[in-house]
């Protein structure tokens, strides 16, 4: 149940934090950080409780706790001078001080009460939902003040719908039945049963000037909560590129919020009867995770998927995927048969999912890893991109195909684009570490450092990003966080050898390989 205080919502359940209608970005820690302190708000909480509960009991720098509270304080408004709402008891520990209270999900108050369950436009039944994810775009609002520019509204919202329905996942209601709600108040459940749909996607364009100013939100119809809320602005030199680039930006943050609440959806369906779909987004769910056990039930799941539905192309290559994951992180047996499942996996999705965006891009990385096709793989990562310019993971893990292949600078294009297209992304440490290795190969060892030690915070079992955290250091002349760090990659692979990092990782150029060897090794791994 969301948390109320000083203006703010804090909803654990959806992670995410808002400020009237406005959603504040705020990395993931510093939100675990926040809801540990909210959730006990009753008593001081120790550093140490802290750690423990944000990172895992790992030690990290009183610097790092202290910038982390900051970052806290920021998002609230708050400060270390004023200490309205996180306060700091000397030699204690944090408590959060503001008064809080639980509240249900929210809804629009002003809203008409929905019409009786089951009931649709003028007592219709309602409409059932498709088997999959699905959304009606209505007519955003002209806040102008100038009937005349409508027709720019109308334009921003038919390139959404437009750009939406290149996702073959998605059900998304056409547009003249979507418009036939113009410039009526209406409730986002009743539109979801008028038109038998599970999302509602809201708006406003304003314009002055030169100047546009446009916003979005994302509504559950079936309950009114709040998903997602963003905004745009930008100038008007360039019409009909603005409205492809607020397209772009709408689309490309609305497909992981509807990926994540569908997997909350399905967590919430404790059924033993599942349709593939299901499965599959509960294997989703798995993944993003990042940790073995967890790796081991999105198999289970995947597999389930491929058997209630054999030709569900990207079951098969999120369970070739995970075959990539076992294997750099050291979790499987590492041999030439697990390699060979993976590559057949990935090469079953392709042919199932040519026009699939999501089987493309995963496979793809798969069979870059599991059978040494980088060219193939950056080439089947490209045509994901044709199909869905928004895809955030076809984005990183381009990027770190891009990086083994020697091209930093384009691979660190490709994170930099998928961190702005998909900003709270449960697998923000795979872009984390992405860039991290490009920047080490590029040279620069310091962002290299910085960027490995954060996607080790946020997954501390990543043995790339453990490696990547010891060779930067290393090679900058950083002897002793080196060390520190390659503690951490014996523990999480013990069996690694300088001589086995060209098995471990498919760096393509000899150049970049040496490079990644010599920091390995002056961190202490072992020839």
């Amino acid at each position: 149940m969301p948390y109320q205080f000083g203006g703010h919502v804090l909803d654990p359940d959806r992670r995410e934090l808002r400020r009237g209608s406005e959603v504040i970005h705020v990395g993931p820690q510093v939100f675990d950080l926040l809801t540990h302190l909210v959730r006990h708000r009753e008593r001081v909480v120790s550093k140490d409780d802290l750690l423990e509960a944000v990172w895992g009991g790992r030690i990290v720098s009183e610097s790092t706790l202290t910038s982390h509270i900051n970052a806290v304080r920021r998002a609230l408004g708050d400060s270390g001078e004023e200490q309205r709402l996180v306060r700091t008891i000397a030699r204690k520990g944090f408590r959060f001080v503001a008064e809080v209270t639980q509240t249900p999900a929210r809804r629009d108050l002003g809203a008409p009460q929905p019409a009786p369950e089951g009931a649709g436009r003028d007592g219709a039944p309602a409409l059932a939902l498709p088997d999959r994810p699905s959304v009606a775009v209505l007519p955003f609002r002209n806040m102008s003040g100038d009937p005349e520019q409508d027709y720019f509204a109308d334009g921003v919202v038919e390139d959404i719908i437009t750009a939406l329905s290149r996702l073959r996942w998605l059900f998304v209601i056409a547009r003249d039945s979507s418009f036939t709600y113009r410039g009526r108040a209406v409730d986002a459940r009743r539109v979801g049963r008028e038109l038998g749909v599970g999302y509602v996607l809201e708006g406003s364009v304003r314009k002055a000037a030169n100047r546009v100013r446009i916003t979005g939100q994302l509504v559950d119809a079936t309950t009114g909560a709040h998903v997602w809320a963003e905004r745009f602005e930008g100038t008007l030199d360039d019409i009909f590129a603005l409205q492809d680039q607020v397209a772009a930006s709408v689309v490309g943050a609305m497909a992981p919020q509807l990926e994540r609440a569908e997997i909350g959806r399905a967590q919430r369906t404790p059924t033993p009867d599942l349709n593939a779909y299901d499965c599959y987004l509960r294997g989703i769910a798995r993944v993003q995770q990042g940790s073995r056990e967890a790796l081991d039930e999105a198999v289970a799941f995947f597999d389930r998927a491929m058997a209630l539905d054999p030709e569900f192309a990207s079951a098969y290559a999120m369970a070739a995927w995970c075959c990539f994951w076992r294997r750099v992180n050291h979790w499987g047996s590492g041999g030439a048969r697990e390699a060979a499942e993976g590559a057949r996996l990935a090469r079953r999705a392709v042919e199932l999912g040519r026009d699939d965006a999501v089987a493309l891009a995963r496979s793809g990385h798969a069979l870059a890893h599991l059978a040494g096709d980088i060219d193939g793989g950056i080439a089947l990562l490209d045509r994901a991109l044709v199909l869905s310019p928004n895809l955030a993971a076809a984005w990183f893990l381009g990027g770190f195909l891009r990086a083994w292949n020697g091209e930093s600078e384009r691979a660190i294009a490709h994170f930099a684009r998928a961190m702005r297209l998909s900003p709270l992304d449960p697998e923000a440490y795979r872009m984390e570490a992405g860039l991290a290795l490009a920047h080490l190969f590029a040279g620069r060892f310091d962002a290299a450092s910085s960027w490995a030690e954060q996607a080790s915070r946020n997954l501390p079992s990543f043995a790339m990003a453990a490696g990547l955290v010891a060779a930067s250091h290393g090679l900058a002349g950083r002897p002793e966080p080196a060390r520190r760090a390659m503690r951490d990659l014996r523990r999480l692979a013990p069996a690694l050898r300088i001589a086995k990092i060209g098995q471990w990782l498919p760096i393509r150029r000899a150049d970049d390989l040496a490079l990644l060897a010599e920091g390995l090794r002056s961190a202490g791994l072992p020839e």
